[in-house]
């Protein structure tokens, strides 16, 4: 199947702008990996700081030179059901290392905080900031120069994309990106909405939602939503950066430990100490940033990808913009369904066919490139599979099936749930947004109604409770922008919103924060820009104006008299109290010195 057009054009468009920071990138890490091993050029005392705590046998392969030596950066901690079983991996990694004739090292860990823990309080103003302090711990782990190749153990919200845009950083090193797994599945998730909704409308005691949310997220591993964890690990695979088969399989399996074993094994086969040396900053190029974002709109992935590609690539010397996002979604189209787009969850789309199926699909409809260099070598067909256990404890990879074994949950490409990706950008006079329409019902695509403006969710929250939203509205959450207080999600919102839209009313949502994978079935313009804080429109917004969100126009707008619009004045945040507490003091940095969100919502900027 020869290539889409349109991916065709998007991907030449990308390069073309592209071209002189993408030239500068792939100089730099050209020059760093013709010095060759990086440890050899070490000081004899740098060296022998570097393995002092090693065993005797390690020691002398480190001395040498001669072997190569794995770099794990990981992201552990046993607060979060996600990063619980990375306790196992270092031990699973040095074993294959040794067998495979190499050693690897614990280079450093990375924060892993969890959005679910902190939605709705002080400490969610840290997450987005989170993904950039990730890529500078990443920097840190690297930065000793011991180190062949990279291990990279992260699988939840900003801490894959901190991971990744720190292993570009060090660009010459091969990377492979390893999966702990999803948790078992629990409570169903539309049963755990249910009871959301219920509490929201106060008919379900406390108790009653934190056993419902405490049968839902229950064991090791991530949770079975899919948000913007699980969609960071299919974006880990169909970006080559994975094993093929290796990101849906449970943690503390015994296929999930010999998936990670040969992970650590084929590592060690990569770097420029042998003949097949594969550096991450080659294998993320112009093809492999379009195929993420084609697996974005083909699952129907978090819209906090919006903010987090835009970087990843940024730290590859590659311009992505949202109006390739929205070129993308026209042509891609939606062949899952799981929550909060359905009510499957993510084993049921691995049990489904997973992600052998999906992008064997993607493949035939020419909506991949197929060419891309992946960590196992040239082509994504090495990815049209299923990982199985062989009868001797190791992996064995099986033909994707050729039909979806769930067509509620996973489709092919000739038959998908709707014909694009469900992705938009809105332009307008309150400026510009994103909005995920994927399970958005139909006759909901466009919502004009009268204002009502909040500067923070709790005051939605408190709105909602007292009758004063029960009618058509336009609900506006502003000073929720990176500048302001961090851009924190507002998913508190999704059940109080989602009760208005189920009692008839015409409800939409527009902000400067975010909604991240956890968006659904209510009209959310998200990552409004320019922020609030920063003067742009939305700060003009009065309760009462008329705002209409559209978008089959794509489109954002106040209607109201231009020239009066034009002339009031932007409101002000009541106060900066959202910067003191909960360690926020400490990012002043960061909120002066973080780019808008198009252009990722990060402080990092350009890596070339």
């Amino acid at each position: 199947m020869s290539l889409d057009p349109v991916v065709e054009q998007v991907t030449r468009r990308i390069r073309e702008r592209s071209a002189p920071t993408r030239t500068r990138y792939l100089a730099r890490i050209d020059a760093a990996c013709e010095a060759g091993p990086r440890r050899t050029h070490l000081s004899c005392g740098n060296l022998a700081h570097g393995f002092a705590a090693c065993g005797v046998a390690d020691k002398d392969m480190l001395r040498g030179g001669r072997v190569p030596n794995l770099a794990i950066v990981t992201a552990y901690n046993d607060m979060l059901s996600a990063h619980q079983p990375y306790e196992r991996f270092p031990t699973i990694i040095r074993r294959a290392a040794r067998e495979a004739g190499a050693t690897a090292q614990v280079a450093g860990g990375v924060p892993a905080m969890c959005d679910g823990v902190t939605q709705g309080r002080a400490g969610m103003q840290l997450s987005l900031f989170s993904r950039d302090v990730i890529a500078l711990s990443t920097a840190v782990a690297l930065s000793h120069d011991m180190f062949d190749a990279a291990l990279y153990l992260g699988i939840c919200d900003k801490i894959v994309p901190g991971l990744l845009i720190g292993a570009l950083t060090f660009g010459h090193l091969p990377a492979i990106f390893v999966p702990g797994g999803p948790m078992p599945s629990g409570l169903p998730n539309d049963a755990k909405a249910k009871v959301r909704q219920r509490y929201a409308e106060g008919q379900a005691s406390r108790e009653e939602l934190l056993d419902a949310e405490a049968q839902s997220y229950h064991a090791p591993g991530t949770c079975t939503f899919y948000g913007t964890a699980n969609s960071n690990q299919m974006l880990m695979e169909i970006m080559g950066l994975h094993l093929p088969g290796a990101t849906f399989v449970h943690p503390d399996t015994p296929l999930r430990d010999a998936l990670t074993a040969e992970a650590a094994r084929h590592a060690a086969t990569l770097t420029v100490l042998g003949e097949n040396y594969v550096p991450i900053g080659r294998v993320i190029d112009e093809r492999a940033i379009v195929n993420g974002v084609v697996g974005l709109h083909a699952t129907g992935g978090s819209t906090n990808h919006l903010l987090h590609l835009v970087a990843i690539a940024r730290a590859a010397g590659i311009d992505l913009r949202w109006d390739d996002f929205e070129a993308l979604s026209g042509v891609v189209p939606l062949l899952a369904r799981v929550y909060p787009n359905g009510a499957a969850d993510v084993n049921a789309f691995h049990a489904a066919g997973g992600m052998g199926f999906l992008i064997a699909q993607l493949l035939d409809a020419g909506l991949l490139h197929g060419d891309v260099q992946t960590v196992v070598g040239v082509g994504l067909d090495a990815y049209r599979v299923h990982a199985k256990l062989d009868a001797d404890g190791g992996v064995t990879r099986v033909p994707a099936l050729r039909e979806s074994a769930n067509a509620n949950v996973l489709r092919a490409a000739s038959e998908p749930f709707r014909p694009d990706g469900g992705l938009r950008v809105l332009d307008g006079n309150l400026g510009r947004a994103t909005i995920k329409v994927s399970s958005v019902p139909d006759d909901r695509f466009v919502v004009e109604a009268p204002a009502r403006v909040f500067d923070d969710q709790d005051a939605v929250q408190a709105a909602f409770a007292r009758g004063e939203l029960d009618r058509d509205v336009v609900v506006v959450v502003r000073f929720q922008g990176p500048r302001a207080n961090g851009m924190p999600e507002l998913h508190k919102l999704t059940p109080a919103l989602g009760v208005l839209q189920g009692r008839g009313h015409r409800v939409a949502l527009v902000t400067d924060g975010r909604m991240s994978g956890a968006s659904g079935k209510v009209p959310a313009a998200i990552h409004v820009t320019p922020e609030a804080v920063a003067g742009g429109p939305i700060a003009r917004v009065r309760d009462g104006d008329l705002i209409r969100v559209d978008a089959h126009a794509g489109t954002l707008d106040v209607l109201a008299d231009a020239d009066e619009w034009l002339a009031r004045d932007a409101a002000l945040p009541a106060s900066d109290a959202d910067h003191v507490g909960c360690g926020r003091e400490l990012f002043a940095l960061f909120r002066n010195n973080v780019a808008s969100a198009d252009l990722g919502a990060g402080i990092l900027g350009d890596v070339a």
